[in-house]
């Protein structure tokens, strides 16, 4: 009977698989963008489980989550004790064609137990290597230096250029995790996070050019290394980075005064946040940090706290694109020690698009405002306000 029922379901695997060779390996496709025509009619619960357990598996593999079906009844068990991700996977699952009702199931009978240590529980490492589709510590969207892709139009910066355009390049990319770690049976996990920011001034068209429509003001680099923890609504990070800025050539070229004004403004620091999803919507975080080490012509006190919160409402999947559409609020506040525990605020307002719902990577149109002390390198010390249009894309 094992055997029987293992069969049945590699039946699925193996449809998909010479299907996809049919339509010339086009990319896999979300749960509801499955055809319904014919897919479930006289399917039995076997083939159902089968052909819904292929599917988590191709989009949430880490998590090792196991299907049952009895009916029109989809149960899941060993989901990931992190609220988001686990509420993700059931709504992808709530989406497949024929699924009526989703339920989570806390224990196996005898014969799955069985079957799981056959065909899914095989000898192998504790843990995870290269964990594709989702993040542990979700990325702080209003923060000025989150490691993401992003470009944005800049007006009214004074220091800068009151017509720039602000680019960054970054992404997260983690290494290994570890499932049911300490007594929360949470998901542990390191990383590496990179990014590079750079702004160029529109405003004033380079004097010492050929051509050039712009100048290259400043641009920063940057790179951590992030431990993160999650369990239930509770995720943490804590990150040792490192930050070097430098001015731009065309900068330089047009404000002389500045090439020997000019420092290093570069520095190493830790710090460590505590995020709390109140909601599916409603997301808060806080986070302290020290800056232990700080160029000598640059120097900078050691202490500052960030925290903010972030606000998703009127979230709708978006039918004919297959895609979920979310509207948000994003609020980031920074208290550094060197400017005299002065406030920064950055506001962020707009719409943001993924594939997979709560998780995975996103696209977002937002309008941003920053009152508060400029992240560009040199200027650190200098007051600023702008605001942006832009575009991000990334977790």
């Amino acid at each position: 009977m094992m055997r029987n029922k293992m069969t049945v379901a590699l039946v699925p695997i193996l449809m998909t698989m010479f299907g996809c060779f049919a339509d010339e390996c086009e990319e896999p496709r979300r749960s509801d963008a499955l055809s319904t025509s014919g897919l479930f009619d006289n399917a039995g619960d076997c083939y159902l489980e089968g052909y819904i357990q292929a599917l988590v598996d191709m989009h949430y593999y880490e998590f090792k989550v196991v299907v049952s079906v009895q009916g029109d009844t989809v149960y899941l068990t060993n989901l990931p004790n992190n609220e988001l991700i686990a509420n993700s996977i059931m709504s992808f699952v709530g989406d497949i064609p024929g699924v009526e009702c989703v339920c989570v199931k806390c224990e196996l009978s005898e014969e799955e137990l069985a079957f799981r240590e056959e065909c899914i529980d095989q000898p192998r490492v504790s843990g995870v290597w290269f964990p594709q589709q989702t993040v542990l510590f979700l990325p702080l969207i209003a923060d000025p230096r989150q490691p993401i892709n992003s470009a944005n139009a800049r007006i009214n910066d004074h220091l800068c250029g009151h017509k720039s355009v602000a680019v960054s390049l970054g992404d997260d990319f983690p290494f290994f995790r570890w499932r049911d770690v300490f007594r929360w049976h949470g998901d542990m996990q390191i990383g590496i996070e990179a990014g590079i920011w750079a702004l160029f001034n529109f405003s004033d068209k380079p004097k010492n050019s050929n051509g050039d429509v712009c100048s290259l003001v400043n641009t920063d680099y940057f790179v951590g290394i992030p431990l993160t923890y999650a369990f239930d609504k509770w995720s943490f990070r804590l990150r040792a980075y490192h930050i070097s800025s430098h001015l731009g050539d065309e900068f330089l070229c047009d404000n002389p005064k500045w090439v020997a004004r000019r420092k290093n403004p570069s520095y190493e620091a830790l710090d460590f946040f505590t995020s709390y999803q109140f909601s599916s919507g409603l997301r808060g975080y806080f986070g302290p940090g020290w800056v232990f080490h700080s160029d000598k012509s640059f120097h900078l006190k050691p202490l500052y706290v960030e925290y903010g919160i972030e606000l998703r409402v009127f979230g709708r999947k978006l039918q004919y694109h297959r895609l979920y559409g979310t509207p948000f609020l994003a609020i980031n506040l920074e208290n550094w020690q060197q400017h005299g525990w002065s406030l920064d605020a950055t506001y962020m307002l707009g719409y943001e698009l993924s594939k997979l719902q709560g998780v995975g990577r996103k696209m977002r149109i937002y309008l941003e405002y920053h009152h508060g002390f400029s992240y560009e390198g040199q200027f650190f010390n200098e007051r600023v306000t702008y605001g942006e249009l832009g575009i991000s894309w990334g977790f």
